[in-house]
């Protein structure tokens, strides 16, 4: 032990001697200064951190912050451990805890090149170690991200969120407040860039769990939100980043996107930023509420992207053609499930199957055999389907079984100077094909 005093009283003289810049970077009474910083580094390296600790609080009482960095550093892992053990001492280890963050803020204030570092180490140890007081951390976190913005530690936004739900519940803090934390820590997230794949993984995990945590809370119902941004809506309607708050936050809301506002939003977001995504949700806002003609042509938008896959262009397609036949555009769906059975094998067989169901409700006029025609044309694209897919056997032979009853019989199409096997061609609501004659 005298030895390791020896050595340290002598880097201490050797350090301070009688040079004026020293005198100021270690204060006034540098000697000392440096002494404790000396005493408490040499433990610190041995993991002595019992014996390091009275070193170190009297370097931190006698060391300027610019004296070292590294006593600032050290000092929270001393305090961690310190305030661990006096769990049971509540009013000790919340003046140990002030006393951490104050470490965190005072590393921020003299080394900014350091203090996006040291402020999100401050908001793990506010998560860690401060409790049962909501506006605390709610302060704390939201001095956090004033200062780092985007890179910020994700789980800090989600901590925020939290603090600003509880601080709602206990009366202090109004929706509003809540809703605009949600939606710019939402917008600070987006703008995060992960550094790996973990970086990666943890940002979108955090997205989800922002979500679930604003759903979850019921701070605002729809129609207190519906309340709050129509009139902001009104005021600014080509306002993309309103439009995307809204659109994002009354998509949380369970139930809230299906009003004249989200509709209004999610139009001004593809009308200023369009793009597939906004043109396809378009087209369900719009089918959901019978609007055909409009949720067709906004599809149509969506797949004439260069933008879209090939996948999911093809079941976007498939989509459209089952749209269309359930809202009587027989005509259309046609042609849009012709195109996919045409150019994606993996949906051709329900391609088929649609348009077999597509033929087999078509009502045409004429003669009795033009009348009965379609149900041929249908049968065979049930064939088509089954041979494509045979998953869709048994339920295309269901089909055809109810179709061929509808089949003319031999001396009826007689009549007309039809026979069996002979070639057909059908002309009907706006659709054409050429099929074989079949008779009961």
């Amino acid at each position: 032990m005298k030895k390791l005093t020896l050595v340290i009283l002598t880097f201490a003289m050797m350090l301070v001697g009688t040079n004026g810049f020293a005198q100021g970077k270690y204060g006034a009474d540098s000697a000392q200064c440096i002494t404790n910083l000396s005493f408490y580094k040499e433990y610190f390296k041995q993991n002595n951190y019992d014996e390091a600790l009275p070193s170190w609080r009297k370097a931190y009482s006698l060391c300027p912050p610019t004296a070292n960095q590294t006593m600032l550093i050290d000092g929270t892992t001393l305090l961690r451990r310190l305030i661990t053990k006096n769990a049971a001492n509540a009013t000790y280890r919340n003046a140990l805890v002030d006393s951490l963050l104050t470490l965190h803020t005072t590393r921020a204030q003299y080394y900014p090149a350091n203090a996006v570092t040291a402020y999100n180490n401050m908001g793990q140890d506010l998560h860690n170690y401060v409790r049962d007081d909501p506006k605390k951390l709610y302060d704390g976190f939201e001095t956090i991200i004033a200062a780092n913005q985007e890179k910020t530690r994700p789980t800090i936004m989600l901590y925020d969120m939290q603090a600003a739900i509880d601080l709602f519940q206990d009366g202090q803090l109004d929706a509003e407040s809540v809703i605009n934390v949600y939606q710019r820590n939402g917008d600070i997230v987006e703008k995060m860039v992960p550094a790996n794949d973990n970086d990666k993984e943890q940002i979108a995990n955090v997205k989800n769990d922002m979500g679930s945590l604003f759903a979850g809370s019921k701070v605002a119902s729809c129609e207190s939100l519906v309340e709050l941004y129509t009139p902001r809506f009104a005021a600014d309607p080509d306002n993309l980043q309103l439009a995307q708050s809204i659109v994002k936050t009354m998509s949380m809301t369970e139930g809230c996107d299906n009003n004249d506002l989200f509709l209004q939003a999610v139009t001004t977001m593809n009308k200023l930023d369009p793009s597939p995504s906004s043109s396809y949700y378009l087209y369900r806002l719009h089918g959901a509420r019978g609007n055909v003609k409009e949720a067709i042509v906004y599809m149509e938008n969506a797949l004439a992207s260069e933008d879209v896959e090939d996948s999911r262009k093809a079941d976007w397609t498939y989509e459209l053609a089952t749209f269309c036949f359930k809202n009587g555009e027989s005509a259309r769906a046609f042609d849009y499930a012709s195109k996919v059975a045409a150019e994606n094998e993996a949906l051709a067989g329900k391609a088929y199957f649609l348009i077999g169901n597509i033929w087999g409700s078509t009502r045409c006029g004429g003669d009795e055999i033009a009348r009965r025609a379609p149900y041929w044309v249908a049968c065979d694209y049930m064939n088509k389907a089954k041979a494509a897919d045979p998953s869709l056997t048994e339920e295309a032979n269901r089909y055809i079984s109810q179709y061929s009853v509808y089949f003319p019989e031999t001396a009826e199409a007689f009549m007309y100077d039809i026979t069996r096997g002979q070639s057909y061609t059908v002309v009907c609501g706006g659709m054409r094909a050429t099929t074989t004659v079949r008779t009961r």
